[in-house]
């Protein structure tokens, strides 16, 4: 029998295949503006021009906020994916946004924060993608510099990286996704996606992604 998370993320890595917001080609691998080899592409703003998928994508997230983190004073959204997600889940919860850009403006208040931010406020951050985390900890670390209590970051997808899972560590911030590589996997090959017998090299590839396709 299925948990609950399984059965959700397997909804939800089933979408995001059908859509082709998740890309797998293991033939022809893409390349990350990092210069990373890979063989999946990942672009979850898709979901948002589907509003089935995007109504059930934000029903889950306000689920897993209230049963992962309780009550909270404010919902963040990470620049700039993550933005509309993210109003749309602190509109569910009747709550305030602000949205966290990678830096600083250079110009203007020079504000990282989009939005009115009180210290002692407690946070989610919302998140479309999570690869190495780097990008995604970069808005957890602005908010607490801003006072704020960051109880945890929920995204839509996450690689699960050995690098990420160190990195919110680190950190110390919980993540929790609505759905991740294993499922998405497991779920293309059930659609005859990709083949039984790219499954080695896909399971290498999340394991050491620098060296993957050297």
């Amino acid at each position: 029998m299925k948990s609950k998370f399984e059965e959700t993320a397997l909804t939800v890595a089933e979408s995001l295949l059908q859509i082709k917001a998740i890309k797998l080609d293991n033939a022809n691998p893409f390349t990350w503006s990092s210069g990373i080899k890979s063989p999946i592409y990942c672009d979850n703003r898709k979901t948002l021009s589907y509003p089935k998928i995007r109504t059930y994508i934000r029903q889950e997230f306000v689920k897993m906020i209230n049963e992962e983190f309780g009550t909270v004073d404010l919902i963040a959204g990470v620049a700039t994916g993550a933005i509309a997600a993210g109003v749309l889940v602190a509109q569910d919860l009747g709550l305030p946004f602000v949205y966290v850009r990678s830096e600083k403006k250079s110009h203007g208040l020079t504000n990282q924060i989009e939005g009115v931010v009180e210290s002692g406020q407690s946070v989610v951050v919302i998140e479309d993608l999570v690869s190495t985390g780097q990008s995604s900890l970069n808005a957890v670390h602005a908010l607490r510099e801003a006072g704020c209590n960051v109880k945890g970051m929920v995204a839509i997808f996450t690689y699960g990286l050995p690098e990420a899972l160190e990195n919110f560590k680190q950190a110390n911030c919980i993540l929790k996704t609505l759905t991740n590589y294993d499922i998405l996997i497991k779920k293309a090959l059930e659609q005859n996606i990709v083949k039984d017998s790219d499954l080695q090299s896909l399971v290498q590839w999340k394991e050491n992604p620098k060296a993957w396709g050297v």
